[in-house]
């Protein structure tokens, strides 16, 4: 899938230690790129739950290219929280469970930003990015994106496609 988007200069929005957002039907529930033209948070997926997703922002549509709960849908009031000591967890309100977003440890986070290219990334203190939502690809490759060795993508097939 090709879908256009504009260049422009990346400026930064760092989300501090310590930020969450939480799944309700309003536009609170997203951090957007400097731009505003990809927001990350929950996007509600028909009345069955939320999905914490990428998207892109500006255009009617609001296409996913990016999740990290697959089809696991959390229900509204579940949280994505990145802690004080810089855990990325998604809490299911309806378990009571964290769920770490990062597959791997990354130590040393300072801050999140959802950046203009599409990839929503942690980092440390020298903006060196530690983890990046670019290293796991679901089922879309923007322009920015390039598939690292070993990636794959995953075309969904069920009846809550989206």
């Amino acid at each position: 899938m090709f879908v256009p988007c504009s260049t422009t200069a990346q400026t930064y929005r760092n989300i501090s230690l310590g930020s969450s957002l939480t799944a309700l039907n309003d536009d609170n529930s997203s951090w957007q790129s400097p731009s505003g033209e990809f927001a990350f948070g929950f996007r509600q997926i028909g009345k069955d739950g939320f999905l914490l997703a990428i998207w892109f922002n500006k255009i009617t549509e609001k296409t996913i290219v990016w999740s990290a709960n697959e089809d696991n849908l959390v229900p509204q009031g579940s949280k994505v929280e990145l802690t004080a000591d810089g855990h990325f967890l998604l809490n299911d309100i309806s378990t009571g469970k964290d769920r770490s977003i990062v597959s791997s440890a990354a130590t040393g986070v300072a801050y999140a930003e959802m950046l203009d290219t599409g990839n929503f990334v942690l980092a440390n203190q020298n903006s060196t990015i530690l983890w990046g939502s670019f290293d796991q690809p679901t089922d879309t490759i923007i322009p920015a994106q390039a598939l690292n060795n070993g990636s794959r993508l995953f075309a969904r097939y069920t009846a809550t496609n989206y």
